[in-house]
Parts: structure tokens; sequence; C-alpha cells
């Protein structure tokens, strides 16, 4: 997920952040936490919605708390790396973790050097959006049924961008292949921005990614989406159909983002950084610029993004038998 990629609705929330006002009430009341910077994880490189989504919350925390949050792009695995990284750190609050989908479906394919549920404490859910199909519109593509065709007539010779094996593009691609009976080669990077630089640049037909990470590039026109892969139509791109109105019904994929910490993280910080996570996604504006950039804010408990957390795992290793997805 590379800098110079455009940035979404998370940038433009990023430099409201900076005009909120310092919370010195809660500040005062809360002292113990925290007296120093706050070490921001985010287990991609620059670029993708969960870097941008991780900077607008980190730069929010960073106003409201009074600390800097820093954000440490720790990119690689599909998520992996940065993921060990805060596992292994000390569980005192002043490091945390963005995770998303990916955090889950790495458990469903994969061993991994630390377990999903118990290295870690639930802080809060975030939001979703739904996955989408994307092609580079030199293809001449007009429709989802027309990709197929292709991918058809010459099994094989089509190529498709994820962010990683085992990840969540990669897991909507294996699906639609399964789904639609054909075959595709997957190409996967270190992230969505890296993925994204190439379909632009024609180096890479196809890629299946979230809504939310992709629009910008869709209303520039750099990028052509085919159709979402969700329930019903994007709000904010009401003309693009769903994958079902395409004519392959089933098809139904959605990221969310959520953060965590080392387990073991004192009970207190836990519950203050969930309230201050809690009060920022609960403003109206954020909702509004969520929505308009096809993401949903979603706020659970902690225990309940615990049980999702073992559920997904569960879910989607089934899929994966199912969708024959292997992880070398």
């Amino acid at each position: 997920m590379k800098a110079h990629c455009t940035a979404s609705v998370f940038s433009v929330l990023f430099l409201l952040a900076g005009a909120l006002p310092a919370h010195a009430a809660e500040r005062a009341r809360n002292p113990e936490f925290p007296t120093k910077s706050v070490r921001w994880i985010i287990p991609f490189p620059p670029g993708g919605s969960n870097d941008m989504l991780g900077r607008y919350l980190g730069a929010r925390l960073s106003d409201r708390l009074g600390q800097q949050f820093v954000i440490d792009n720790r990119g690689g695995a599909n998520g992996i790396i940065g993921t060990e990284l805060a596992a292994n750190a000390p569980a005192d609050g002043y490091t945390v973790l963005m995770v998303s989908t990916s955090f889950v479906m790495n458990a469903a394919v994969r061993t991994l050097p630390y377990d999903v549920e118990k290295s870690f404490d639930p802080i809060s859910m975030i939001g979703s959006s739904p996955n989408s199909i994307v092609v580079f519109p030199g293809l001449g593509l007009a429709s989802l049924g027309e990709l197929v065709e292709r991918a058809r007539a010459k099994p094989g010779a089509i190529s498709y961008a994820s962010t990683g094996v085992g990840g969540f593009n990669h897991f909507g691609g294996e699906l639609f292949k399964k789904l639609a009976g054909i075959d595709m080669v997957h190409v996967p990077y270190k992230g969505g921005g890296p993925a994204m630089v190439d379909v632009m640049a024609g180096q890479m037909p196809v890629m299946f990614t979230s809504v939310t990470q992709v629009l910008p590039h869709v209303r520039s026109g750099r990028i052509k989406m085919l159709a979402v892969g969700a329930a019903r139509r994007a709000a904010a791109l009401p003309d693009i159909p769903t994958v079902a109105e395409s004519g392959f019904p089933g098809y139904e994929v959605y990221v969310w983002w959520g953060v965590v910490a080392p387990a073991g993280t004192p009970r207190g910080v836990q519950e203050k950084l969930r309230r201050e996570l809690a009060a920022i996604l609960g403003e109206s504006e954020t909702q509004k610029r969520l929505a308009a950039e096809a993401a949903e804010v979603q706020t659970i408990t902690p225990a309940e993004f615990r049980k999702m957390i073992r559920v997904d795992v569960q879910k989607w290793r089934e899929v994966a038998k199912r969708a024959e997805i292997r992880v070398q």
C-alpha cells in the first residue's frame, strides 16, 4: 500500500482531527494513561484502507488523550509480520494493533507464530465495507459478465491481484472463481496500495478489494468497478450492480476493521481506549463520511468482538476447504 495512492475519506478525516479541541477534563480524571506516546501498529504498508483508517483513528486519539499515537507500518506476509510484533510487545497499553479480516483469515489457513484468540485482547470493532471486483479500464470490459466470458474463453490467461496469500482479497477471488466456474491466476502483493498501483498502470488486469479502498480511484476513472460483493448496492456507488445482479448469486464478502492489544493489557487501559474509540465513531460527521465511502461503523462489546473472531476463524476455515484455498 504505497503512500502515493490517492487518499480516501480517512485522509480527509485525519485533517479534521487536528481541528478538534483536546479533552483536558478527561485526561485530568485519568492521568495514568497515557503518559507517553503509544505505538499504533498497522500490519500493512501505507496507502490501503487499514493504513488510512488507522491514521485517522490515531490522530483523533492523539488529540483526545494528549499523547501521540505513533503509526508503525509493518507490512508483509499478509499482516502476519506486524501482528507477531504486536503479540510479543509488552502488555502495558503502549502498543495497539489495527486488525482486519485478514487477522482471522490467516488463522484459518496458516500455522501462525501467535494465537489470534489467546495472544490479544479485543478493544473495539471499527466498521466494515463490502468487497468489489475491479479492472484496468483499458481492458474495455463493460460488465462482470464480460469478464467471465473472457476468462472462460482463455482459462488461466487472466491474472488477479490480492493483498496477500490467504487474505481477504485472495478469499474473495477464489470464491468468485469457484462460483463463476473460471480459472484466473492469483498474484499476491504485500498490500492493497501496491496492487492498486499496478492495476491503474495496466500491469495487473483484475483485483478483488474493498469498496472503501478503491473508491477514490473509481471516481477518478483510473480503475473500473464491475460489481459489488454485497447484498445490496453501495450507497456511494448506486450505479454499480451487485455480483448477484450481474448473474452470479450467492457472493457476499465483506472486510472489517478493529483494534486489539497484547493479551494482559490492563483492563482500565483497555476500557479507556474502547471508550475513546466509541466516542470518535459515534460522531455523526464520522459516520456520514464513512457512509459516503461505502464503509459502515460497527461497534460491539469486547466480549462480542472476541466471539466474532472465534466464529470467523471457523467460518473462513470452512470456506477455504470448500474453495480449495491452500497456503504454501
